[in-house]
């Protein structure tokens, strides 16, 4: 019984994990190069920033920016050109607008 409560906790702790990114600030370091767009319909990704770690999404938009490197599931770097960016971005307002507007680059952030 013990042992399967440690493997429930294990996988649902590797699942509470969620959206957690760390900006980096050289793009050597970065995972996923990230560029913030001007409008909505130009981004790949609608984002939300979250104030806690719990409320981070699974990869659906809902970023907790960590306060350290270890903490983060993603390390990113923010470009200030469009064309060197892996993945566009736009920032809401609303949680419940965040989200993929283009799913094929969803694999970024797995």
């Amino acid at each position: 019984m013990k042992t399967a409560l440690l493997v429930f906790f294990m996988v649902y702790s590797g699942f509470a994990v969620g959206q957690k990114v760390f900006s980096v600030a050289n793009e050597y370091q970065a995972d996923v190069k990230v560029y913030v767009v001007d409008a909505e319909y130009q981004a790949d990704l609608l984002v939300y920033k979250v104030k806690s770690d719990y409320q981070a999404g699974q990869n659906d938009g809902k970023w907790y920016f960590a306060s350290s490197e270890y903490q983060a599931k993603k390390k990113v770097f923010f470009t200030d050109a469009e064309y060197r960016a892996d993945l566009k971005i736009y920032f809401v307002e609303s949680d419940y607008r965040a989200g993929w507007r283009n799913s094929s680059k969803k694999h970024l952030l797995y």
